[in-house]
Order: structure tokens, then sequence, then C-alpha cells
């Protein structure tokens, strides 16, 4: 599981390409699922959580096409990745 999280321009024009252009690209690199969620303390921070191995993740990053969709997508910087602070069975 991949985790990021993101501040947008606009939250609805974020959604719109990240369902359409966005899932495209995932899809071509191995990403079997995404969702999305939005900060209720700022609908501009985003959270997306990808069903996603890390060898087919660096071949996202790594494609040239990758910052265009970015732009795109209207993220204002560079995406934080979240790292689990711990696995447990439940």
């Amino acid at each position: 599981m991949i985790v990021t999280i993101a501040k947008v321009t606009d939250p609805d024009w974020f959604l719109e390409i990240f369902r359409t252009v966005g899932a495209d690209k995932r899809r071509e690199h191995g990403c079997r699922s995404a969702r999305v969620y939005f900060d209720p303390d700022d609908a501009h921070r985003v959270w997306s959580v990808f069903d996603w191995d890390a060898e087919d993740y660096a071949g996202f990053l790594a494609d040239p096409e990758v910052p265009a969709i970015a732009r795109q997508l209207g993220i204002r910087e560079p995406p934080v990745h979240a790292v689990a602070a711990a696995e447990l069975d439940a």
C-alpha cells in the first residue's frame, strides 16, 4: 500500500483528472486500486491510498509523463509519502 498527502488547488478538478487521466496512467503501471480522502480540516489537502507494489510505483514515478499529469491535477507541491507507524492484524 502506498499513501500520499498533497495540497491541491481545486479539489473537484483534482478528482476529475485523478479519475480519468491519472487512473489510466496508474493502471499502466500496475496500480490495482486507489482511494481519495479530503482532510476534514482542509479540503485542499488530499490523502490518496493506493493498492500498489513499491516496484510498480517506482516505475510510475520514473515515467516522464507523470509530471505533466501532476500539473493537470493542480498539485501545489510534491506529495509527501506517509509511512505506516505500525502494521497490525486487526
